[in-house]
């Protein structure tokens, strides 16, 4: 509160801070003058999503809980991969993988892209990314030697 009292001391000298024109309040305020006109309001232009009610606030609870699962579940699988590579390891890398970098793009994704348009075009291509990707990890289990046995060669040599 004393900041603002000093900040309208410097404003009644006729003296206007940079900041006011685009200030980070969360509310409007208002900074009353002894000799002129009324308060003046002050806002921020603040720039965020709707705010999610209900089922859509579980979901997204549910999303970062599974978002946490699955990065526990990774580190678990590193030591796992490396003692003990199976088929069942290598396909749940593969799995757990594409679903950590699609996850992980689509945040940048919904940070970055604006507009309805780009963003469905992003969204198809992330799909697409994630899907050629899976089915490239799958093949490469199937017909070659694994992730987790392709992984000890690259430290073996």
């Amino acid at each position: 509160m004393a900041a603002i009292v000093r900040l309208s001391s410097v404003c009644r000298r006729g003296v206007k801070p940079l900041f006011f024109q685009t200030s980070l309040l969360a509310r409007p305020l208002g900074l009353p003058h002894k000799h002129q006109e009324p308060p003046h309001q002050l806002t921020a232009r603040i720039h965020a999503s709707q705010a999610l009610h209900g089922s859509a606030s579980k979901a997204a609870s549910l999303h970062w809980t599974g978002e946490r699962a699955l990065s526990v579940l990774l580190l678990a699988l590193g030591p796992v991969a490396y003692f003990h590579p199976v088929p069942v390891v290598d396909y749940s890398l593969a799995a757990a993988l594409t679903l950590h970098g699609h996850w992980g793009i689509g945040q940048v994704l919904t940070d970055y892209v604006h507009g309805d348009a780009k963003i469905k075009m992003a969204n198809a291509g992330l799909f697409l990314l994630s899907t050629v990707t899976f089915a490239g990890l799958c093949y490469f289990n199937y017909n070659d030697v694994g992730i987790c046995k392709a992984v000890a060669l690259l430290w073996s040599k």
